[in-house]
């Protein structure tokens, strides 16, 4: 091979990861965003994180494909009350925290959580963390420290926090819609199942919830009252997982279709990410 080929080959080995993901998400499964600023993205095939500005996407930090290492199995992505990045990663049954791009991730707990699904922030900046595996929402110091339990709920999944601190739980079971109030006292917002396979809430600001379901492919919009109506679906829509606000539009997750929309009060979606 001639000496400018192996060059260019070998130019192209090393570089060829971050020309992969400048391309497109592999599976993007949880958002958070700021009100202005960046969005971040959970992706579990990165693995790792995203960062995506101005319709770009630039990898924030991405992991090891080494089972038991930081941000292996990326599970939820979230921001603390400093605006910092913070991320539940089940392979290593841990949150972790991040005080910039690039930088090592700092363990929270230990490793003292099994399937941490998602995480929101207090006012104090304790975390409240869902955890799939032992059914159970833990409280988590702002500083990191072991975990203590919050409150039991089956096979809990998205979590959401509305302006009383009101914690908003998608559960797996028999109810799938669940409120627990700041003392850890759990109430039945939607009773039964009529969603399909729901995954993630937010809470908007006239006390209404927006509820993910993937195998619908939809979103759904529960009323005050418990009411369930579905708000958004079908195309784009392939797999609609973590949700989250960003002033009155509600950003998606879908790593179907490997994107992140927006959907606006008006309910037109597009795509974050520009060609």
């Amino acid at each position: 091979m001639p000496f400018l080929s192996r060059c260019c080959f070998v130019f192209l080995i090393l570089c060829a990861p971050e020309m992969i993901q400048a391309a497109e998400m592999s599976y993007p499964n949880s958002v958070v965003a700021t009100e202005k600023g960046p969005v971040y993205v959970a992706d579990l095939k990165l693995p790792g994180i995203w960062s995506l500005d101005q319709g770009k996407a630039a990898s924030y930090f991405t992991g090891s494909k080494v089972f038991r290492t930081p941000l292996n199995a990326v599970r939820c992505v979230t921001l603390d009350n400093e605006g910092r990045v913070l991320a539940g990663d089940s392979s290593t049954r841990d949150v972790y925290r991040f005080e910039k791009a690039g930088a090592k991730p700092q363990p929270l707990t230990n490793g003292g959580i099994g399937i941490p699904m998602d995480v929101v922030v207090l006012k104090n900046g304790d975390l409240l963390v869902s955890d799939l595996e032992l059914h159970h929402i833990w409280k988590v110091p702002a500083a990191g420290g072991k975990p203590t339990l919050f409150a039991k709920v089956e096979a809990p999944r998205g979590l959401a926090l509305d302006q009383a601190e009101n914690l908003w739980v998608v559960s797996g079971t028999t109810d799938q819609l669940l409120k627990v109030s700041p003392d850890g006292k759990v109430s039945v917002v939607v009773k039964g199942r009529p969603f399909n396979f729901p995954h993630d809430v937010v809470v908007l600001d006239d006390g209404s919830a927006i509820v993910s379901d993937g195998y619908e492919k939809a979103l759904w919009k529960v009323a005050a009252d418990g009411t369930t109506e579905k708000w958004v679906s079908g195309e784009p829509f392939k797999n609609p997982v973590g949700i989250t606000r960003q002033g009155q539009n509600i950003l998606v997750a879908d790593p179907h279709a490997k994107t992140v929309f927006l959907v606006d009060p008006e309910k037109n979606v597009s795509t974050l990410l520009k060609p």
